[in-house]
């Protein structure tokens, strides 16, 4: 499936940018269809790898729905091509941000639930960057618009992160509210040996977004009540274990106040099955699906 994004250039001029999303695995519910959840996968996978895991867990009431993102060039791995749902020049909050390729997967993941029953709860979860993806897609949720204005059509339930970070925080959260100038030295700070600096640094990228939260009392609203998990092994040594705790900080203190955050000792960047047992335990609670079959 292509999906063209319109991006302003020089003059009164329009550039469209199409990517093409990759093969899409649905994994049909065993028993009466109560919720659908778009799960995405890390950077280089495809939908293919989580469908087989997501078939075996015990949630017979959810139909998972699993695109393959785009096959592009990435800056982490010097321009090679490989599967992703935006370019990442680093898989932490600190790299640059690619609205373009945010918007695009999101708007492509949001086309999948519009279609679902309206009795149909919805959500997004995923791993590694399909984690930073889903997170992404909570906040344009909470906000009630993309990153390029447009308005988020989905009411989403449910938002699983595992061994992810919050992607659109490094500059876009703080362009509205601080000056290139103040952004730029705020940026400087975060080199500080201080480890007293760098949690201002998340303070002021979480209050950042919670401004923009603030301004309408609907994204207030929808921030406040959606349902998160974040899950994080201490040896995650690809999206280190520091990047969850701060997009846990920053999105607790725009308001996100519904967010479970779970420490998972001594594991890397991988799922467990303790882990997805918790994923399992948390859904089936948060989405009223214990009993139904």
């Amino acid at each position: 499936m292509s999906y063209s994004y319109q991006t302003v250039g020089s003059g009164s001029g329009t550039a469209r940018k199409t990517f093409d999303f990759g093969r899409t695995h649905v994994v049909r519910p065993k028993g009466k269809h109560q919720a659908t959840i778009v799960w995405l996968h890390g950077l280089g996978d495809n939908g293919s790898s989580w469908s087989q895991i997501l078939e075996s867990l015990p949630l017979p009431n959810i139909k998972w729905i699993c695109p393959t993102a785009p096959t592009r060039p990435v800056a982490i791995l010097g321009g090679f091509p490989c599967t992703a749902w935006f370019d990442a020049g680093e898989l932490s909050e600190d790299g640059p941000d690619d609205w373009e390729g945010l918007d695009a997967s999101a708007a492509h993941i949001a086309n999948f639930l519009s279609t679902e029953p309206s009795d149909v709860k919805v959500g997004i979860g995923g791993f590694s960057m399909g984690a930073a993806m889903a997170l992404y897609s909570a906040t344009a949720y909470a906000l009630g618009r993309y990153g390029n204005g447009n308005p988020y059509p989905i009411s989403l339930r449910a938002v699983v992160g595992l061994s992810g970070w919050l992607p659109g925080s490094r500059y876009g959260i703080l362009r509205d509210y601080f000056s290139k100038e103040v952004i730029c030295k705020l940026f400087h700070v975060m080199f500080s040996t201080s480890l007293t600096c760098k949690h201002e640094i998340s303070y002021l990228l979480g209050r950042g977004l919670r401004n923009k939260i603030e301004v309408s009392s609907e994204a207030a609203r929808r921030a406040a009540s959606l349902p998160i998990l974040l899950s994080h092994g201490t040896c995650d040594d690809v999206v280190p274990y520091k990047n969850g705790e701060k997009c846990a900080q920053s999105l607790s203190i725009a308001g996100f106040r519904n967010l479970t955050f779970k420490t998972y000792e001594g594991i890397g960047h991988y799922t467990v099955p303790k882990e997805m047992d918790e994923v399992c335990n948390w859904l089936t609670a948060r989405l009223g699906l214990e009993g139904s079959r």
